[in-house]
C-alpha cells in the first residue's frame, strides 16, 4: 500500500516540526488522502465535550425523547457504514427554530428542530446527518483550526440559543467554520462522503437534492422579505449553505454515490409513516420548553429574574413583589421607578434611604450596575439596594426581625437579580406542526386562513414543499401549523 506524504518543499525540517507539534499528518480514513491538520484527535473530543457539555447545562436539547431517539438511530446507521463505523457519535436535536445542522469535533452531531419542520421523509434527514459525518469523517476541524482560532464555547452556545449572528463572530474559529461552514470544497466533500454513507445504508442519494431545493426556496423568501423590509438578508448557516440547487459538481458527487457498487442489495431502512409520527407535535417557532429553576422568580414583562430560598413565598402585587420566608420572620420588597440615566445607582438609594447608610458597596453583576448598604433608623435596620436594568431602577428594601443574622440572606437574594436568558423565557402562544391529509376542496391558502402566524400561507408552502406555487393532492399527507 502506498504511504501517504506530506509534502512541505524547502522548509520541510522546520514545518515537519511545526506539524508534529499542532498535530501532524495524518491518512484521512474517509477521502484516503493525506492531511494536514492542527489538532489531535484527542483534542477535538475534547472540544467537542466541552460544547456538548454546555448546550445541555443551558438546555439546549429539545425535551422530546422519541424524536432523539429516532435521529440517533438514523445517524447511526450512518456511522455503521461510514469510514469510522468504531467512532462513537452523538447525535442530538437542538431547540432552536433556526434552519440549520452542524457538527463539532469528537462525532457530536447537532440538527435544529426548525430544520426538521422542513424536511419530509427519513431520507432527507439521512441527507442532512450524513453531510454533517462526512464532516467528522475527514476531520474537517482539524485540516482547517488554525493557531489563532480560539474555541469560544461559551460565545457560540450563546450563538446556536439566540440566533445572534454577532456572538458567532466573536467566535473565530466556530463562527466562521462550525456555524457558517467550512467553505465550498469541504461543504462539497462532506456531501460527497454522505451521499456514500446514505447509498452504503439503503437511502436513495437523491434525497439530498430535495433538501438543498427546501433551503435554497427558504433562502429566496428571505431575501425577498428582507427586500421588501429594507433589512439586511438573513439566511441559514453552514448546511449546503455554499451550493446552488443546479451545482455541476453536486450532481457528479451525489450521482457517483448512487452507482457505488455493493456487495448485496440493502433495503430502505425508514419505516413507513415513522418520521410523519416523531415529527407531530413538533414546536413551530420560539421555544416552549422554559428552563426554569425551581427556586428562582420570573417576571416575564419585565423580562427579570430572581432567586429565593426553597419554601419562600411571593407575592407580585400592582406595586411591589415580596419575597416572603414561610415563617415571615424576613422579606424582601422589590419595587421600580422610571430610571434617570444622569444618576447612579448609589445616588438614587441614598436619595430613597431614610436613615444613616452603612457597609455601603457597589453591585456588578449579569452587566448590571447597582449598590446596597444598611439603612438604620433608630432602633430599625433594613438592607437596601438599587439596580439599574434597561428602562427602570429596581429599588430592594429587605427586613427581618434579626437582620443582622438575616442580611446575607437579604444580600444573597438581591445579588441574583438579573435578566432571563434566551432559554428561560415561555412562549406566550406556542404553535406545534401536525400532519393531516389534504381535505377535498382545500388549498394551502385556505388552511392559511386559520394560521395566526406571519406569512402563514408562504410558511405552509415552504414546510411542504410547494414554494413559491403548488397544491397538493386530495388526501396527501401535508403539515399544518397550528
Amino acid at each position: 500500500m502506498k504511504q501517504a506524504v506530506c509534502r512541505a518543499g524547502i522548509f520541510a525540517p522546520t514545518l515537519l516540526a511545526l506539524l508534529l507539534l499542532l498535530g501532524g499528518c495524518s491518512v484521512n480514513p474517509a477521502t484516503g488522502g493525506a492531511n494536514v491538520v492542527f489538532s489531535s484527535a484527542s483534542g477535538e473530543a475534547s472540544v467537542g465535550r466541552e460544547m456538548y457539555d454546555e448546550l445541555v447545562a443551558e438546555g439546549a436539547v429539545y425535551d422530546d425523547p422519541d424524536l432523539q431517539a429516532y435521529v440517533t438511530r438514523v445517524g447511526q446507521e450512518l456511522v455503521r457504514h461510514s469510514d469510522m463505523p468504531d467512532r462513537e457519535f452523538t447525535f442530538t436535536v437542538i431547540d432552536s427554530p433556526e434552519i440549520n445542522a452542524f457538527a463539532t469535533p469528537g462525532g457530536y452531531v447537532y440538527i435544529n428542530r426548525g430544520l426538521l419542520a422542513y424536511l419530509d421523509n427519513e431520507a432527507e434527514l439521512a441527507g442532512v446527518l450524513g453531510h454533517e459525518i462526512g464532516h467528522v469523517t475527514a476531520r474537517h476541524y482539524g485540516r482547517r483550526k488554525a493557531a489563532t482560532a480560539g474555541a469560544n464555547v461559551a460565545a457560540v452556545t450563546t450563538y446556536i440559543l439566540t440566533g445572534s449572528g454577532d456572538l458567532a463572530q466573536a467566535s473565530t474559529l466556530y463562527g466562521a467554520e462550525l456555524i457558517s461552514g467550512y467553505g465550498r470544497d469541504m461543504e462539497l466533500e462532506a456531501d460527497s462522503l454522505g451521499a456514500r454513507y446514505m447509498h452504503a445504508t439503503g437511502y436513495d442519494p437523491d434525497a439530498m437534492f430535495e433538501v438543498i431545493g427546501v433551503l435554497k426556496y427558504h433562502e429566496q423568501y428571505q431575501r425577498l422579505k428582507a427586500r421588501a423590509g429594507g433589512q439586511q438578508q438573513q439566511t441559514y448557516h453552514g448546511l449546503f449553505a455554499s451550493h446552488p440547487r443546479n451545482d455541476q459538481r453536486l450532481k457528479e458527487v451525489i450521482n457517483t454515490a448512487a452507482q457505488l457498487d455493493l456487495d448485496t442489495w440493502v433495503p430502505d431502512p425508514a419505516e413507513p409513516g415513522e418520521f410523519r409520527r416523531v415529527v407531530q407535535g413538533l414546536v413551530w417557532g420560539e421555544s416552549v420548553q422554559g428552563q426554569r429553576a425551581e427556586n428562582r422568580y420570573y417576571h416575564n414583562r419585565l423580562a427579570f429574574t430572581v432567586e429565593h430560598p426553597p419554601g419562600w413565598q411571593v407575592d407580585a402585587g400592582a406595586n411591589a413583589i415580596v419575597l416572603r420566608d414561610p415563617e415571615g420572620a424576613a422579606q424582601l420588597k422589590i419595587l421600580l421607578q422610571r430610571r434617570d440615566v444622569t444618576t447612579q445607582p448609589r445616588q438614587v438609594l441614598e436619595d430613597n434611604a431614610g436613615g444613616t447608610l452603612s457597609i455601603g458597596e457597589e453591585l456588578d453583576q449579569a452587566g448590571l450596575k447597582g449598590y446596597t448598604a444598611v439603612a438604620s433608623n433608630g432602633s430599625v435596620s433594613r438592607r437596601l439596594a438599587v439596580v439599574d436594568y434597561q428602562a427602570y431602577s429596581y429599588l430592594f428594601e429587605g427586613s427581618a426581625a434579626d437582620l443582622a443574622a438575616r442580611d446575607a440572606e437579604l444580600l444573597a437574594i438581591i445579588e441574583s437579580f438579573r435578566p432571563i436568558h434566551p432559554r428561560e423565557r415561555l412562549a406566550a402562544n406556542p404553535r406545534h406542526i401536525h400532519y393531516i391529509q389534504m381535505p377535498r376542496g382545500a388549498t394551502l391558502e385556505s388552511l392559511a386562513a386559520g394560521t395566526r402566524i406571519d406569512d402563514a400561507e408562504t410558511m405552509l408552502r415552504l414546510i411542504n414543499g410547494f414554494y413559491p406555487r403548488g397544491e397538493p393532492r386530495t388526501g396527501d399527507w401535508i403539515k399544518v401549523i397550528r
